[in-house]
This record gives structure tokens, C-alpha cells and sequence, in this order.
């Protein structure tokens, strides 16, 4: 079983067991290779060399925290530095307890000398649209005081819950706050719409495996490692000398047996 994304494919397959012992699909793997024309990885060019990337630091909230953990395989199989900063219940640079996440943020990104940082919208981003973008402005700021590029990243769609429900207008707005800070930096951020990765709704099984929780929030081992194996090409496509491994080398590490993984 493989499931698809547009220009490339990853799956992760096998026992549904306690231990969630999970490998890469071949097929998956002969399929990313095809699609990626002009990736490193279809050159034969060893991996290891991070082009230009050195370090990336991810920010976020329990979303990226469950996405860290194949990334952090990910990039230690590709020779590049990575650092979670994401957090359960926050993470986030706007909306409830920003506040006490500012007080830290500056100084941790200092600390972590990174060469891009990834911030994916989190589902805490709540505000008028003017306090998302004076967040998003601020923490390009940040980002870019410390050397390091800036990519936002559109959250996967949820499933709203009673507490969620009130604040969609805030989340749905969040990507074109996000895009409007890109477009005025000077090419010093970006947004990454993961849409190509997600779909546009919440969608908790594909091809028979579960993609995100049952919480209709969370991410599965094989929704996080397809997020992984996309932002990796395109973080390849922005740095060309950067080869990220080859997905077969961190699917099946041991990170999918982490207990942060719940109602897959």
C-alpha cells in the first residue's frame, strides 16, 4: 500500500502491531524516485550533503510535534541538523499563550543558529487578522535577525471539535495572513502550501492505512512520514545542493512506535 502525493508517492506499510513497526512501501520508494526529476536524489549523488542547509529548526504545536519525529530520522539520515521547538498545547506565535512563548522564542532561535526555519500554522493561531500578521511580521523579524530563512507551513485540515469551532475563521484565514508577510519580505519567507500533501478536508485513512487520529487533529506515522518525505524534496528544491536520504533509510528507525501517536 502507497499512499499518494502529487509528484510523489510514500507509503508506509505493514503490521498494525503494538509496536507500530512500519517500512517504507518499495514501490513507494521507486515512485519517489521517478517523480523527483531534478531532485538530487535521482543523481546518484550521495547523501549527507546539506548544500547550504545546515540546520533547520521546526516550530509548531503537538501537529509538528508528531511530524518531528520522523524529521528528525529524516534529516540525520540527509546530514542535516534538526532541532523541534514545537510544543504540546502551544507552540504557536499568535493566539492564547503566545505570550509566554515570545518570552523564549528569541533566545532559543538564537541558541539553535539555524539556517531555515519551518513555523506550521498551528491551531492555536487565533487573532484578528491584524494580530496575525503584526505575529507573522515579528517572527520574520526574528527569524531573519538570526541569519535564517523563514517558511510557513499551512496546518493539515481538522475536524473541528466544539473547542476548535469558534476560532475556523481564525485558522482559515491564517495561510493568506501568512502569505501577505511572504510576499512583502523580500524573498526572505515563504509559504508552503501542504494542501499537496493533505487534501483540502480532514481525512483520516488512505488507501486503507490511518493517515491522522481519530481526533480529527493529530497526524499518524504514515501521514508524518509523507510529510516528511514532501517538505524534504522541498526544501531540495530551494537548496539544489541538498540530497535528503532516501525515504527507505528513516521509515522504519523506531520513531513510529512513539506514544505521542494516538488514535491510529
Amino acid at each position: 500500500m502507497a499512499a499518494e502525493v502529487p509528484g510523489h508517492a510514500v507509503g508506509i506499510v505493514g503490521p498494525m502491531s503494538k509496536t507500530r513497526s512500519f517500512v517504507l512501501g518499495l514501490t513507494g520508494l521507486l515512485l519517489l524516485t521517478a517523480a523527483c526529476s531534478g531532485d538530487p536524489a535521482t543523481t546518484g549523488a550521495p547523501a549527507g550533503r546539506g548544500g547550504g542547509l545546515s540546520k533547520v529548526v521546526l516550530l509548531g504545536d503537538s501537529v509538528a510535534v508528531g511530524e518531528a519525529l520522523p524529521m528528525a530520522a529524516a534529516f540525520e539520515a540527509s546530514g542535516v541538523e534538526f532541532q523541534s521547538l514545537a510544543a504540546d498545547g502551544g507552540g504557536n506565535v499568535v493566539g492564547p499563550f503566545s505570550d509566554e512563548h515570545w518570552e523564549e522564542l528569541p533566545e532559543q532561535l538564537a541558541a539553535a543558529e539555524p539556517t531555515v526555519v519551518v513555523y506550521q500554522l498551528t491551531s492555536y493561531d487565533w487573532g484578528s487578522q491584524q494580530e496575525q500578521q503584526a505575529a507573522y511580521d515579528k517572527l520574520l523579524t526574528t527569524v531573519t535577525g538570526v541569519g535564517a530563512q523563514l517558511l510557513f507551513v499551512t496546518t493539515p485540515p481538522i475536524e473541528p471539535d466544539d473547542f476548535y469551532a469558534p476560532h475556523m475563521a481564525d485558522l482559515e484565514r491564517a495561510p493568506e495572513v501568512a502569505r501577505a508577510v511572504a510576499a512583502g519580505s523580500s524573498g526572505r519567507a515563504e509559504v508552503l502550501d501542504a494542501g499537496e500533501v493533505w487534501g483540502s478536508t480532514y481525512q483520516q485513512v488512505r488507501d486503507g492505512v490511518a493517515d491522522r487520529s481519530a481526533d480529527g487533529i493529530h497526524t499518524c506515522p504514515q501521514g508524518a512520514a509523507r510529510f516528511t518525505n514532501w517538505l524534504l524534496a522541498r526544501l531540495a528544491d530551494r537548496f539544489p545542493g541538498f540530497t535528503p536520504a532516501e525515504a527507505r533509510t528513516w521509515a522504519n528507525t523506531g520513531w513510529a512506535a512513539d506514544d505521542h501517536f494516538k488514535g491510529c
